[in-house]
């Protein structure tokens, strides 16, 4: 089994590299060959993971990062960038979790694969 992890920095709507990480994501949630997949949003890519957005066009950012969490993909967001941007764990979609830098440190030296969008 495979541990991938993805790290998203880009801003959920600025342009499309959040879209391409999780529909990348969602593929290796559903590839036959199993692994263990955990995405940490940093910086403005945390607001990927705020409740409650409408969705204008497209495919709905929150929909994909909940139907991820389905297929067992661990979502997490860093803490210091949550609250730079007034989010704590009450406004983020259910099944994401706060995290730090280093369990991210921790989980990029565990990783068999690390991709950064």
């Amino acid at each position: 089994m495979q541990n991938i992890l993805l790290t998203l920095n880009a801003s959920p709507y600025g342009s499309e590299r959040i879209l391409s990480a999780l529909r990348l994501t969602l593929a290796l949630a559903s590839h036959s060959q199993p692994s263990r997949i955990k995405l940490f949003l940093i910086s403005d890519a945390v607001i990927t993971a705020q409740s409650g957005q409408g969705n204008t066009a497209g495919p709905s950012l929150g929909e994909m990062l909940t139907e991820a969490m389905a297929h067992s993909v661990a979502v997490y967001v860093c803490r210091s960038c949550a609250e730079a941007r007034g989010l704590d764990q009450t406004r983020l979609l259910p099944g994401v979790k706060i995290s730090t830098m280093p369990e991210l440190a921790g989980w990029t030296l565990e990783a068999d694969k690390v991709l950064s969008f």
